[in-house]
């Protein structure tokens, strides 16, 4: 393809990665591409990871409202297929274990790091109900993101922390607004929790209840580390800029793509008052990695004060922006 200033971007490509996956045998040749690149290879076996799910492990926004009958890429149009395919294929290859028996494709779960650090990661992908309009006045099963049982172990889990800082690891920021295209009614249909500046509606009513747990239970240190979204920000979420009040101030940070094309930056949600403390975003949609807007973050923490360093850094590994975060006294 043709990228910035005239350039070619080449990839080399595999049978497996030659159109949309749909078999087994194409979700898994997705992972084994990757691991043709030198780098990513020596990136494996130097650095610790911690996978979380993406839309992209099966399909574009996948959830159960998704319809592909008019997509021509897709000969297999039953997403559960493509989904018990494109699961297995990232179990299979992510470094983690099977939770358990009864819940061997679970995701979500607590990576502690001694008095310091305890690692919450979650899954707001697999448990969501269909992507719609998520304007809906009242919570039920037509909102569900997290889902109630995920819900209830993160807020058991926050308050059982003795750590000093509590990371959430998030699949997508909370107040940035990601839309999924509009319904047969012409509305607008949302990918994430985000639909919209206003009171708390739809699959916002997640969010607010676990913010309100945390200010309730007095959990104090609680940062959210997330990604999706193609660009990198630092997000400070403010009660006193909020539609919805019942929770202490908190920052987000957005760190991404490592390797990808570059969008963005996506439009706010006042819900929960987001603020733009720093955003690095491209001037052309699907920039390349040529164009040098590829991020990854990196969070230090001091062992004798407990501050947390949170940078963000580009692909040379300069720092673009940094914030230190001072413990609350006191903390549980």
């Amino acid at each position: 393809m043709t990228a910035e200033e005239g350039k070619l971007w080449h990839n080399i490509v595999t049978p497996e990665v030659s159109k949309v996956a749909e078999t087994l045998a194409e979700f898994r040749g997705r992972y084994k591409y990757n691991l043709l690149d030198d780098n990513v290879r020596r990136f494996n076996a130097e650095v610790p990871q911690i996978w979380q799910w993406d839309d992209h492990e099966i399909v574009n926004n996948w959830s159960d409202s998704k319809d592909l009958s008019t997509n021509a890429r897709y000969t297999e149009k039953n997403i559960p297929l493509l989904i018990a395919r494109g699961s297995r294929a990232f179990l299979e290859y992510a470094p983690m274990r099977y939770f358990s028996v009864e819940e061997s494709e679970r995701v979500y779960r607590h990576v502690p790091y001694g008095k310091l650090l305890d690692v919450f990661v979650i899954d707001m992908r697999s448990y969501r109900a269909g992507n719609s309009f998520n304007r809906q006045p009242a919570p039920g099963p037509e909102t569900a993101c997290l889902g109630e049982e995920q819900i209830a172990w993160l807020k058991m889990q926050l308050r059982q922390s003795k750590a000093l800082w509590k990371v959430i690891a998030a699949d997508m920021p909370l107040g940035l607004q990601v839309g999924d295209g509009v319904d047969s009614a012409g509305l607008p249909v949302w990918e994430n929790r985000a639909n919209g500046d206003g009171p708390v509606l739809g699959r916002e009513f997640e969010v607010a209840d676990i913010l309100s747990d945390i200010k309730g239970q007095r959990i104090e240190n609680v940062v959210w580390l997330t990604a999706d979204v193609h660009y990198c920000a630092a997000h400070f979420y403010d009660p006193s800029k909020a539609q919805f009040r019942d929770f202490d101030p908190f920052w987000e940070f957005v760190s991404g793509p490592l390797n990808a094309g570059t969008f963005g930056p996506n439009a706010l949600d006042n819900t929960f008052g987001p603020q733009v403390i720093f955003q690095k975003v491209p001037v052309a949609a699907n920039s390349s990695p040529l164009a040098g807007l590829q991020f990854f973050g990196q969070v230090d923490i001091d062992g004798r004060s407990g501050s947390m360093t949170v940078s963000l850094k580009d692909i040379d590994g300069v720092s673009v922006f940094s914030q230190k975060l001072q413990p609350e006294p006191g903390h549980r």
